[in-house]
């Protein structure tokens, strides 16, 4: 999925001469928590919620201009990238969210709560689904797990996986809701380990 999918357009923006108590106004009428700094449609900054707080006394934000403050050359992410690589530079820069950019103009921002909105519907969080966890036979591999899921008429919503140390890696299925009885019986024939089962109405 692309962050162009799932951003907000025509994002609320300021300019640098705005004074910082507008600025906070502006968040708090509009429930954002980041304003992008715009010259012309150009960006040229970014200040956030986090940035205000350091400014406790009104009489400082009333003379205290955006561009004074606000984050120089922010990390921006392009209209057309994946929603796994501005989750990426949200976590590796701890950020809250990002100016979406095509070709150095400002077209959107997307925030940690978009990126949390698509991964819950890529993975089916609020559909009636199903879960099996496997521990998949080497010999089978994923690729005949998938099969034999399809061919049970059972639609696969997602995959994840996670491995421990201690034991071999389980494979996470999350599946539209179907029989999952004969599903099991067929996966632990062909060798694999079912390991949990769990609905989800």
């Amino acid at each position: 999925m692309k962050v162009k999918n799932w951003m907000k357009t025509d994002p609320v923006t300021i300019k640098r001469t705005t004074s910082l108590q507008d600025a906070f106004q502006l968040m708090k009428e509009h429930g954002i928590r980041h304003l992008p700094v715009v010259d012309e449609e150009q960006l040229v900054g970014f200040i956030t919620e986090s940035d205000l707080r350091q400014f406790s006394f009104p009489s400082m934000i009333e003379e205290i201009q955006v561009q004074q403050v606000m984050v120089l050359n922010p990390i921006t992410i392009n209209a057309n990238s994946s929603i796994e690589t501005a989750a990426k530079l949200t976590h590796d820069f701890k950020i809250g969210g990002l100016p979406v950019l095509d070709k150095k103009k400002l077209i959107g921002i997307i925030t940690t709560s978009d990126l949390l909105s698509a991964f819950i519907e890529v993975m089916g969080l609020l559909k009636a689904s199903a879960r099996i966890d496997v521990i998949i036979d080497k010999k089978g591999g994923l690729e005949e797990v998938t099969r034999i899921i399809k061919e049970h008429k059972c639609e696969i919503i997602s995959i994840a996986t996670e491995s421990h140390s201690s034991r071999r890696k389980v494979h996470y299925f999350r599946l539209e809701r179907c029989d999952l009885e004969p599903v099991i019986e067929a996966l632990e024939a062909a060798g694999h380990k079912v390991v949990a089962v769990m609905d989800y109405l």
